[in-house]
């Protein structure tokens, strides 16, 4: 049997395209229906590593992954067939069904796409066939003409299996039902037939107020309002491009303080979530050599250009700051790429990153050398560290070469310096303690084990946005938009463009 499917778009991006679609893959998920989350074409750095129908480890957006979780599916290559890395202002990775797939310039950005979508529509047709529902997300906007004719992502992909759209809007930055209204109104006929519906993000304040706002859009557009989601500051995702971890801080007086670099082109960035979930624990992003020097514990994050991010470093004086904290016996904790920049030597001889032969110094603080290539690293190591079990995945082009330095997670150790291979390695409660523990007994602070365990608070997060969504959304008109697709007549919004 043939999936029913439900595509939830945004008037931009951000504007909680995401939050959406995972809050009904656990609604429905609760409900006991089998619902696998899809996104065509992502654009991201934040991806994690699963397990591709061949056995072998494969890589998926990050956003797709936890909205496996919260569907209770395993996570699988079709749910995100098409992800794009950006390595520059005009050139992307691409990743297909979870392997490399070379690389798309912006100038052959139409043309390179067709390939792209037989890929995506195969990956759909695929979860439709296993599963009772498939929650779509969009990207972007569905109002980007300059790109329909090869969209496969949007209205493209809700054509090609005649699925309803509903479309949020994020009322937080203003002239949101401007953008409904345009969103609907530069689509072709044939694509607006397929919007069925809007939802306000954000909102803070009486619901009430709205009233006439949310009546006068159904009117000129011919479609209802199905909610008005409130701004939460308890909703928190694993997101695939924010980095703002406010509402995930200490509030203590004796904070141990982290301080994580601000990379140009940071990617894995969530690597240090479960540490803004710890009681006594400050976790803020920086860029100012000044405020490494007030952190405890530094952490250089993984970059999707890791020469290029050591250069950055190198202009802003981030370099010698962190040595300069390393030095003076405070702890450093490199993840990935950034636990490259700390190594000897980086070096990439063929041209993964760019320019082919490029060689540049590290930081020194580790016995550490790096050579790319090639073909990526894709796998979810198991083991222990300081004492205590540990897991995580690896996404990377570098092979590490480890002098005398300790082996720590696929990495080395020197001291209180450490550098890992593994992303998502501070999820694990035990391993997460014990590194906060020597933190605290290095720079001096009183900072105890807490009893946050991440998985939990997790799960906690996403029971929170499904009931959000269960109070706030009209789920029973969405559940009819799922069961029997857009209605058969819907007003055209003029101009009604043709693309």
């Amino acid at each position: 049997m043939t999936a029913r499917s439900l595509m939830i778009a945004g008037t931009t991006s951000d504007a909680g395209k995401s939050v959406v679609t995972t809050g009904l893959c656990r609604l429905l998920a609760r409900r006991g229906v089998k619902v696998a989350p899809y996104k065509a074409q992502n654009m991201s750095n934040n991806s994690m590593v699963v397990t591709g129908a061949d056995g072998q480890g494969a890589e998926i957006g990050r956003a797709q992954w936890i909205q496996a979780v919260a569907a209770g599916a395993v996570p699988e290559p079709a749910m995100n067939p098409v992800l794009l890395k950006p390595g520059g202002d005009r050139r992307s990775h691409v990743v297909v069904m979870g392997r490399p797939g070379g690389t798309l310039d912006a100038r052959d950005f139409t043309r390179g796409r067709e390939r792209l979508a037989e890929a995506a529509f195969a990956a759909y047709d695929d979860l439709a066939a296993r599963f009772d529902v498939v929650v779509c997300e969009g990207a972007g906007s569905p109002t980007e003409i300059n790109l329909r004719s090869s969209d496969y992502v949007n209205m493209g992909l809700a054509r090609y299996a005649s699925m309803p759209v509903v479309v949020v809007g994020d009322i937080d930055r203003g002239g949101v039902y401007a953008a409904l209204h345009g969103t609907v109104a530069l689509l072709s006929p044939a694509d607006q037939a397929l919007v069925s519906g809007f939802v306000i993000n954000k909102f803070r304040g009486d619901e009430s107020l709205l009233a006439p706002a949310n009546e006068a859009i159904s009117r000129v557009t011919g479609r209802p309002v199905l909610g008005v989601v409130p701004w939460s500051p308890h909703v928190w995702l694993d997101s695939e491009d924010g980095m703002d971890v406010d509402g995930r801080r200490a509030e203590t007086a004796d904070l141990l303080r982290v301080a994580v670099v601000r990379l140009p082109r940071i990617s894995n960035f969530t690597d240090v979530d479960a540490l803004g979930l710890e009681p006594g624990v400050d976790v803020t992003f920086v860029s100012d050599p000044r405020r490494v020097a007030e952190a405890d514990l530094v952490v250089v994050p993984g970059t999707r250009a890791t020469l290029a991010d050591l250069a950055w470093m190198r202009e802003r004086g981030l370099d010698a700051a962190v040595v300069a904290h390393a030095r003076a016996g405070r702890p450093v904790l490199g993840i990935c790429g950034g636990f490259q920049i700390l190594g000897r030597t980086i070096a990439d001889p063929e041209g993964v990153e760019g320019q082919a032969g490029a060689v540049a110094d590290g930081l020194g603080l580790l016995d550490v050398t790096t050579t790319f290539a090639p073909d990526k690293v894709l796998r979810l190591p198991t083991g222990t560290a300081l004492g205590a079990p540990a897991h995580g995945y690896e996404i990377h082009h570098g092979r590490i070469a480890r002098g005398d330095d300790e082996d720590f997670l696929g990495g080395a150790r020197r001291g209180a310096v450490f550098g890992t291979m593994w992303h998502g390695s501070l999820e694990a409660d035990e391993l997460r303690t014990a590194l906060l523990s020597e933190v605290a007994a290095v720079t001096g602070r009183s900072w105890q084990p807490s009893d946050v365990r991440f998985a939990a608070a997790r799960g906690a997060r996403l029971d929170l946005l499904a009931d959000l969504l269960e109070q706030h959304l009209d789920v029973d008109a969405l559940l009819d938009l799922v069961e029997h697709g857009a209605p058969l007549i819907l007003p055209i919004v003029p101009p009604a463009g043709t693309a």
